[in-house]
């Protein structure tokens, strides 16, 4: 009784163990303290992409090979969630694409209220 009944459920556990880690992925954008989010890569606050706060929060390992790339404008940035963040402007968005010479992505209010406060 107890195989069948575990043996019933091994698909569905599966499944959802298959599910989670993109889910995961997806949704990679943590803030660790007021003020500051971070992706596995980078780690940022509202004056842009922070070599200190990477470290603080990622480790040395993760600061250096991002901050070894070379020169980078570090007011605007895009999260490996696809977030895009602007400094100047103060907001985050949905995706960095343009239309028009515009901006498009939907304004993450989430997003900019956890690093803006706003």
């Amino acid at each position: 009784m107890k195989r069948l009944i575990l043996t019933s459920l091994l698909p569905s556990l599966l499944l959802i163990g298959a599910i989670y880690p993109a889910s995961a992925a997806q949704n990679g954008l943590r803030s660790p303290t007021q003020g500051v989010l971070c992706d596995r890569y980078v780690c940022a606050n509202d004056k842009g992409v922070s070599r200190a706060l990477t470290e603080r929060y990622l480790g040395k390992k993760v600061a250096d090979k991002m901050f070894s790339q070379g020169d980078f404008d570090k007011t605007e940035f895009t999260f490996a969630s696809g977030i895009f963040c602007d400094v100047k402007e103060r907001l985050c968005r949905a995706d960095r694409y343009y239309e028009n010479g515009k901006r498009s992505g939907a304004i993450s209010k989430k997003y900019t209220k956890l690093l803006f406060g706003e």
